[in-house]
């Protein structure tokens, strides 16, 4: 972001603040002792109140991560009282939960804003995007990018690894991996030992960044119906014959849950399977398309990293607990409490040294 674009959003953010708190823009002022500190984005005066405003174009949970720990350090060695604050362009939705659990409040150029200071309690969402732009916009966690992530997470210790054999991993070329790992850095997701090789910064803000950029909708999917008395039936029906067949799939969502975790019980089984399942294979799975009342899904991933780091479990293919994670926010019924409980259970690390 230039400085001229940097400075333009920095001059609009008193006045919303004014607006969200029903005063004129001369009663928020900047104090002239703070405001010189090139360190501190902004700090205004609104009443009996002193806002420290920490500034990120874009609203993702890894950019207003870092504003939040930079805020609240800032605060914390500011002679006089003040309230983190962060701000951006538009705030994304995982972003403004993971500032609510930090207890930081915000607002965003759109108009959207949680503020909680003494006497004041302000709370607008819904507002749209004012800055959007058309298109997609560029992801560290595109399918074939997030390959990089999941080779970062898959180490339950979290030791370093240099770029080299971060790319043999994710079966990405070197200047692909150096330029997904430069990203990562810049959005202070992973930091590096003296000799330059990575590991994850916060092993959970990275999986929660890719949480965020996920969308389980972009697989292919097919939607159908097969006769079972109980879905641990129907997986195991369905493992078999896929076996039988020579087709390589892997069991995902709340099934792949319940088997990582026996916690929620489920319904809906997801199988992801390689390559687009022929008609006489649906036969064979006595499986018959239909999306209304379906309990079983077939999905063509978008890309190969889904299969990565699978698992047998009870005589049943699955889906890494990173992959059934992920995939458990496109799903409905108990999902939630499954990925909940397979996050507490089965996604742990530790830092060595």
């Amino acid at each position: 972001m230039t400085s001229a674009l940097l400075d333009s959003d920095l001059a609009r953010i008193p006045g919303i603040l004014a607006q969200l708190l029903d005063l004129t823009v001369k009663e928020v002022s900047l104090p002239r002792e703070i405001r010189s500190d090139p360190k501190i984005d902004l700090v205004l005066a609104a009443e009996s109140n002193r806002f420290l405003v920490e500034y990120k174009a874009t609203g993702t949970l890894a950019s207003m991560a870092v504003a939040v720990a930079r805020a609240k350090e800032y605060a914390r060695h500011t002679p006089s009282k003040v309230i983190p604050l962060v701000a951006t362009r538009y705030m994304g939705t995982a972003a403004a939960a993971f500032c609510q659990r930090w207890e930081v409040s915000w607002l965003d150029l759109s108009g959207n804003a949680h503020i909680e200071a003494p006497g004041i309690k302000v709370h607008v969402q819904g507002l749209p995007d004012l800055f959007k732009r058309a298109g997609r916009p560029p992801s560290l966690f595109t399918p074939r990018s997030s390959r990089i992530a999941r080779a970062l997470l898959s180490d339950p210790k979290l030791q370093f690894q240099t770029q080299r054999e971060l790319s043999k991993q994710a079966g990405l070329s070197e200047g692909s991996t150096s330029r997904i790992v430069h990203g990562l850095e810049k959005q202070s997701l992973v930091e590096r030992d003296p000799s330059g090789k990575v590991r994850p910064f916060d092993p959970n803000l990275l999986l929660d960044a890719w949480h965020e950029a996920y969308d389980f909708s972009r697989h292919h999917l097919i939607e159908g119906h097969v006769a079972s008395r109980t879905s641990d039936d129907l997986i195991r029906e369905a493992a078999a014959t896929l076996s039988k067949r020579k087709v390589e799939y892997v069991l995902t969502g709340l099934g792949a849950a319940w088997l990582l975790t026996h916690h929620a019980g489920f319904r809906l089984v997801t199988l992801y399977v390689r390559g687009l399942p022929r008609e006489d294979l649906l036969e064979a799975l006595n499986f018959r398309k239909e999306s209304r009342g379906s309990n079983t899904w077939l999905v063509v991933p978008n890309d190969d990293g889904v299969f990565a780091g699978k698992a047998e479990i009870e005589g049943i293919s699955c889906a890494s607990p990173l992959q059934v994670y992920l995939d458990l926010k496109g799903h409905p019924e108990r999902a939630q409490e499954a990925a909940q409980e397979l996050r507490k259970t089965r996604l742990q690390w530790s830092k060595n040294g």
